[in-house]
């Protein structure tokens, strides 16, 4: 006997991002691993400091600094799904190395037939181990690598498949500047759901920009996504289906519109306030307009698409909390705990 899966289950982690989310597979892999991220608009790969779980955003960013740090997130996401990352950091000589295992669990559903006879339950999950490695190849320039190996369950069906994410960053101290260039998602499945049908990547190119100001506590970043095709606007049917409004034809809108929009909805605009003397108080927003576009409700005014965030260290342990405003319906809580291992062996 056949069974039929909810469409839904599978399409909830794919529209993390909007619509073109759910063109390929293992799409939880593009979720935001830590409450920082989630706080600074989802993706940030050109911030450098000593936060190792950003070395999953950007392989290159790793750095001594880092070192022997292990951190854990969840995510407390949208119909009570739960998804996180655990990693820890070391340095080995002059390369520093990440581990880390991403996850995520849709929770039970029932098992039904064609005729909707209930039959049990089932689980579904996906689970992503990574392993990576970074080092200063220049003065101002770092360079890195990672893989990262999947397994995918849905019910009965189950795929496996691994990527690689190539990474390189820019930094200049005078200026307070860096800026960070990531590959990410490059692989195929070794394993298919079916048996046949091999689905592609979430493969992106994501370049950030951000700077540190000199005469305040505040650090901007601009990140750009989707660098590997121009077009990642959603086609909405009620839209280009002409409406009639009272009679007449709603306006059309004009060519430099559609282009400003495609523009900025490739665009992260990001913030973060460094408070105290060891910056141990942080403020976090951001603002991402393709997530704004995808998921707001008829034009309707509301905080889609921004989010916001705290971050504070108390002795030894740094906290911090991520909630991304995806829509009406519901939000991404983030919470991450972590805590640097050498700091317990000081006096």
């Amino acid at each position: 006997m056949k069974y039929t899966l909810v469409i839904s289950l599978i399409s909830l982690s794919l529209s993390a991002f909007g619509q073109i989310g759910g063109e390929n597979v293992y799409e939880f892999l593009t979720l935001p691993n830590t409450a920082r991220v989630t706080a600074l608009g989802g993706m940030l790969v050109s911030v450098s400091d000593d936060d190792g779980t950003l070395s999953l955003q950007n392989p290159s960013l790793i750095n001594p600094s880092m070192s022997g740090q292990i951190s854990f997130s969840n995510g407390f996401y949208i119909a009570d799904i739960d998804y996180g990352y655990v990693s820890y950091t070391q340095q080995i000589g002059k390369l520093n190395y990440f581990s880390g295992l991403q996850y995520i669990d849709y929770g039970d559903f029932q098992l039904a037939d064609e005729t909707g006879t209930i039959n049990g339950e089932f689980g579904a999950g996906e689970y992503a181990l990574t392993l990576g490695v970074g080092g200063q190849y220049s003065e101002k320039l770092s360079l890195g690598a990672s893989a990262k190996f999947i397994t995918s369950r849905f019910e009965s069906y189950n795929s496996i498949g691994a990527v690689v994410d190539l990474g390189a960053t820019y930094q200049d101290t005078s200026k307070r500047l860096s800026i960070g260039l990531v590959i990410k998602n490059l692989g195929s499945q070794f394993t298919t759901y079916d048996e046949s049908n091999f689905e592609s990547m979430p493969f992106d190119v994501q370049l950030g920009i951000s700077k540190r100001l000199k005469f305040l506590p505040f650090r901007y970043t601009i990140t750009f996504h989707n660098l590997y095709r121009w077009n990642v606007r959603y086609n909405d049917p009620n839209v280009d289906a002409a409406q009639v409004l009272f009679g007449e034809e709603a306006p059309t809108e004009s060519n430099f519109a559609a282009i400003a929009d495609n523009f900025f909805q490739h665009i992260i605009f990001s913030g973060e306030f460094l408070l105290g003397r060891k910056e141990n108080f942080r403020l976090r927003f951001a603002y991402n307009h393709q997530r704004r576009q995808e998921l707001m409700v008829n034009n309707t005014l509301g905080m889609m698409g921004f989010s916001l965030g705290v971050g504070i260290k108390v002795k030894k342990f740094r906290i911090d909390y991520g909630r991304g405003i995806y829509h009406l319906a519901g939000n991404n809580h983030h919470l991450t705990l972590s805590t640097n291992l050498s700091e317990f062996k000081k006096k």
